[in-house]
């Protein structure tokens, strides 16, 4: 049976792929910078800048069921406060704009309070995430086209491992300075991602999130084909 084919828009080096990938879907990234350990197919282009009726054309001609994208969160993570933050654009709606020109099945992720509608939540406690003990929650939101479950409440733990700013934090150190930091190897195991580098992984979302995701669109495009 072939693998539907799954368009991975602002691919970064493929947390969500490695999940699409292991539900089913054969998985094509495209990013506007270089992404040499991507772990599939990958076109670095600036998949924003064509008309909207290019970029249908373009999904159409390549065969894609469905869509995910991760446009840049900068723009909605609590970091955006800061006094040194520069401005980030918003590129969820133009996002949203050309996923529904298409007529597929798509997927848009990103922070908690940035502006998807109707999102689901998932969090690392849902799937078992962590490393030496400590949980992974690292909550991310995701609007569909269809009906998307979720994975249950969160089942929240301590200590956790916080994977961000380029680090990989021990929540533990808020009250024991002694206590080290976890480090990328750590960061790699709580993610599911031992391809990846450290800034990688503080960019990504675990493979878990997607692979939860994309069995759920397999099922409904099969269900599709076959009512068809």
């Amino acid at each position: 049976m072939n693998r539907p084919r799954l368009l991975d828009m602002f691919c970064c080096a493929g947390g969500a792929a490695k999940g699409y990938h292991d539900a089913g879907f054969d998985v094509v990234g495209v990013d506007i910078k270089a992404q040499p350990r991507y772990p599939f197919e990958f076109i670095r282009a600036d998949i924003m800048v064509d008309p909207v009726e290019n970029f249908v054309a373009w999904v159409r001609a390549n065969g894609f069921a469905a869509i995910h994208a991760s446009p840049p969160c900068q723009a909605h993570t609590s970091m955006k406060t800061m006094p040194d933050a520069r401005p980030h654009l918003d590129l969820i709606p133009g996002t949203r704009e050309r996923l529904i020109a298409t007529g597929l099945h798509y997927v848009i992720e990103n922070v908690s309070g940035s502006p998807l509608l109707n999102p689901v939540k998932l969090c690392g406690s849902m799937f078992g995430l962590g490393a030496k003990g400590a949980q992974l929650r690292r909550h991310r939101e995701f609007e569909t086209n269809w009906l998307l479950m979720g994975a249950g409440p969160c089942q929240h733990t301590s200590p956790t491992i916080g994977i961000y700013g380029e680090g990989c934090r021990d929540s533990r150190r808020k009250y024991d300075k002694t206590i080290p930091e976890f480090t990328v190897v750590d960061g790699r195991e709580a993610m599911g991602m031992p391809w990846a580098s450290l800034a990688e992984i503080c960019e990504a979302i675990p493979p878990a999130y997607t692979r939860h995701i994309g069995q759920q669109m397999i099922a409904q495009l099969q269900s599709q084909r076959l009512a068809a």
